[in-house]
């Protein structure tokens, strides 16, 4: 077997037999094709809540505060009770910028036809996602992984591990993962980021050309 993916395939047992096999049966099952209007804000609120902040702190919010804005089934919804999701949604999580961020995108998308939004997405992603606050050059990547559109997001735990194996770009990295090892693109991401974040020496793992 190839040696790049004998050291994934040893990062991802190293995460399912850590108990995250879920997040893995999670992004496989994400369908850009499926998406929907609630599913799409749901995503795009994780990824404005999590920028600059540690995962783990927006997972033990994020329940709540979908419960603020309806669990993200309704923009009119959101729109026409604003001031009470901002209130709401504030008490859980004080930041007025991003939860403000939320609430604007919940205008957005209120006005316009969400199928023809998909087509803008499917033909530019990384251009029309970008016109949502706070998501900028990297997170663009994150949403767009998210709601099931085949990339990686470049943060500084897969750009350290793809230069380790040789590659300047995380993209190329891990399209050729997705190839030696059949896990698409999104897959390759969310296993190679858990496993930094629950291997310390994770670098060592893809260094050391000796190993796996």
């Amino acid at each position: 077997m190839n040696h790049l993916a004998s050291r994934y395939l040893y990062a991802k047992n190293v995460i399912v037999s850590s108990g995250y096999e879920e997040e893995i049966v999670w992004q496989s099952s994400s369908c850009f094709d499926d998406l929907d209007k609630a599913s799409f804000l749901r995503e795009l609120a994780w990824v404005i809540l999590s920028s600059g902040m540690k995962e783990r702190v927006i997972r033990n919010l994020f329940s709540n505060i979908s419960e603020c804005f309806f669990n993200w089934q309704s923009t009119k919804k959101i729109i026409d009770n604003r001031e009470k999701c901002f209130n709401d949604a504030i008490s859980y999580f004080n930041n007025k910028p991003k939860i403000s961020a939320i609430i604007y995108a919940a205008y957005k998308l209120n006005e316009i036809e969400f199928d023809d939004f998909k087509i803008e997405v499917h033909e530019d992603p990384i251009g029309s996602l970008q016109e949502f606050p706070y998501i900028g050059p990297i997170t663009v990547y994150h949403l767009a992984k998210n709601i099931g559109l085949p990339v990686a997001k470049p943060d500084r735990h897969l750009t350290r591990i793809a230069n380790a194996e040789g590659y300047s770009d995380v993209q190329a990295f891990c399209k050729h993962i997705s190839y030696l090892c059949g896990d698409s693109v999104p897959v390759v991401d969310i296993v190679l980021w858990r496993f930094a974040t629950i291997e310390r020496d994770y670098l060592s793992v893809f260094s050391d050309k000796t190993k796996y």
